[in-house]
C-alpha cells in the first residue's frame, strides 16, 4: 500500500469520466440544446470556477465526449469523458450562457479515472471499511483480497520498458536504466512518463524516457529512462555490479 501510494500522481494526471445532472433555467429545444453541447467537445477554454482549488486563470483543456443521457423537463442528465482539470460545473454554467438563460450543475460523479472505472473496479469507502472490518475481526479476508489490485495494474495506460534482472537493483538504488540493461520496449517519446518492469512483470520504477523508443532501436549505450519514482524495495533482486566489484 506504501509504495502504491507513489503513484497516485500519475492515476490523478489520468483521463476522467462523470456524470452529471445539469438544471437548465429555462424551457428548451433538444436540437439546440444537442447543439450546444457539441460545441464543447474537443479543446476548450476554460477559467476556473470562483470556488476553486487552483488560480483563477484562463487555460485550455479537452472534452472527448459528451453524451446527453436522459432529460426530464428541464434536468439534463450528461456523461462527460474529459482531461483531468475540467471543471463540469463550469461546463454546465457556460451552456446554460449560450442557451440564453442560464445553467447550472445539480450533481457529479466520477464514474473513471484512468483505466479505474466505476462498473469494474473501483469501491466506496464503505466498501473498505467493511473489508477490514471483516480482515481486522473474523480473519476473512476475502473481501480485501476481491478489492485490493496490484499496483502494476496502475500502470497499464502509460509505455513500459523491460529490464534485464541483472539492472533492476541498481534502478531501486536510484542509478539510471541505461542502454544494455533493457531487454524489450514498448513504443514512447522523449519525455514521457515509462514505467520500468522486470523480466516477471513487477513494476520496478516510473521514470522520464531520455530519448524515443525509435533512437533506442539503434543505440547500445547512454541513458533511457530516468527515474523518478522507485516503487521497488531495495535488494529484492540481487546487485548486478557484484561481478565488478570482484574484479
Amino acid at each position: 500500500m506504501e509504495n502504491a501510494t507513489k503513484l497516485m500522481s500519475l492515476i490523478s494526471k489520468a483521463g476522467k469520466e462523470y456524470v452529471c445532472i445539469m438544471q437548465v433555467h429555462c424551457d428548451y429545444k433538444m436540437d439546440e440544446l444537442k447543439e450546444i453541447v457539441n460545441q464543447f467537445i474537443g479543446e476548450i477554454y476554460q477559467r476556473p470556477p470562483v470556488r476553486s482549488s487552483v488560480k483563477r486563470r484562463t487555460r485550455k483543456r479537452r472534452v472527448y465526449s459528451i453524451d446527453i443521457l436522459e432529460t426530464e423537463g428541464r434536468l439534463v442528465l450528461m456523461k462527460i469523458a474529459s482531461e483531468p482539470g475540467t471543471y463540469m460545473r463550469k461546463i454546465c454554467h457556460d451552456i446554460g450562457i449560450l442557451l440564453g438563460c442560464g445553467a447550472h450543475m445539480r450533481e457529479l460523479r466520477r464514474t473513471r479515472s484512468g483505466i479505474f472505472t466505476e462498473d469494474s473496479n473501483l469501491v466506496t469507502l464503505h466498501e473498505i471499511s467493511e473489508a477490514l472490518y471483516m480482515y481486522k475481526h473474523c480473519k476473512d479476508e476475502s473481501d480485501l483480497r476481491r478489492i485490493l489490485l496490484p499496483m502494476e495494474f496502475a500502470v497499464c495506460g502509460i509505455p513500459k520498458v523491460v529490464i534485464d534482472d541483472d539492472a533492476v537493483n541498481a534502478i531501486t538504488y536510484g542509478a539510471t536504466l541505461n542502454a544494455p540493461g533493457v531487454v524489450a520496449f514498448q513504443n514512447f517519446k522523449k519525455g514521457e512518463n515509462v514505467a520500468i518492469m522486470t523480466l516477471k512483470g513487477e513494476i520496478v520504477a516510473i521514470g522520464e524516457s531520455n530519448i524515443n523508443s525509435n533512437e533506442l532501436q539503434n543505440v547500445k549505450k547512454g541513458i533511457v529512462v530516468k527515474p523518478k519514482r522507485v516503487l521497488m524495495e531495495r535488494d529484492v533482486y540481487p546487485k548486478g555490479w557484484k561481478k565488478n566489484e570482484k574484479d
